[in-house]
């Protein structure tokens, strides 16, 4: 079955380069699982305040349209008090950097999406359970299941914020340079430099002894570097 396309909303309506808009979920789903940080906008104290945080995701979550999961330290009072208070969360993923013949049309490839929406407390145990473990995951897929049980001390010490996924936009740039016609027939090289993540290897911390386990050495060749071009 078809997910319902992303909203149209004063917030999330595009109003510069629109070709460049996603209107379906899907495109959602697939950049919010590629990612690993998000940027939490706010108003604290009168004042903006945008914050990174890792972060999961439950397209089938209990909150309209799914739910995007945050967390942080109860220490950080003001995360406490977030129930219920408007937010922006944005997740980026830079894909190449794009070198044009002039200053104007030089640009980068990526995909962003922005979401907006209510921030909800989430206090059910096993609610926040399952986000923590998504959060563990979103870093390396299956890593939660190999873990010892999360302490009353550990879950009483976090703060689990769920946000709607019900209004959000898209935004993705691919291709080439896009210089104008004169720029081209001056003869100036243009081009791309297409970037992605590289792992260096798996580094064993000094006091473990055990061997690297199945999903680090999975998630750790996603990221392998490319092989060196002539």
């Amino acid at each position: 079955m078809t997910s319902p396309a992303l909203s149209s909303t004063p917030g999330t309506r595009l109003t510069r380069l629109r070709e460049r808009g996603r209107t379906d979920r899907e495109s959602l789903h697939a950049l919010l699982a590629d990612g690993l940080v998000a940027h939490v906008g706010l108003v604290r104290d009168g004042r903006p305040v945008v914050l990174p945080s890792a972060y999961a995701v439950d397209p089938a979550g209990p909150d309209e349209a799914g739910t995007l999961y945050l967390h942080g330290s109860v220490a950080a009072g003001w995360l406490g008090r977030m129930d219920g208070t408007e937010v922006c969360v944005t997740v980026t993923e830079l894909d190449g950097l794009v070198l044009a013949r002039s200053a104007f049309h030089h640009s980068m490839n990526y995909r962003s999406a922005v979401v907006l929406g209510r921030a909800r407390l989430v206090t059910d145990e096993a609610e926040r359970h399952r986000a923590l473990d998504g959060i563990v995951d979103q870093v390396v897929p299956g890593r939660a299941a190999t873990l010892r049980p999360t302490t009353r001390k550990e879950l009483a010490a976090t703060v689990v914020l769920a946000v709607p996924l019900a209004e959000a936009s898209v935004k993705v740039r691919q291709g080439d340079v896009g210089d104008d016609a004169e720029d081209v027939a001056a003869g100036a090289w243009a081009g791309t430099l297409p970037l992605r993540r590289a792992c260096d290897g798996v580094v064993s911390n000094p006091d473990s002894h055990d061997r690297v386990p199945e999903d680090v050495v999975r998630r750790a060749a996603t990221w392998s570097a490319p092989a060196a071009r002539a």
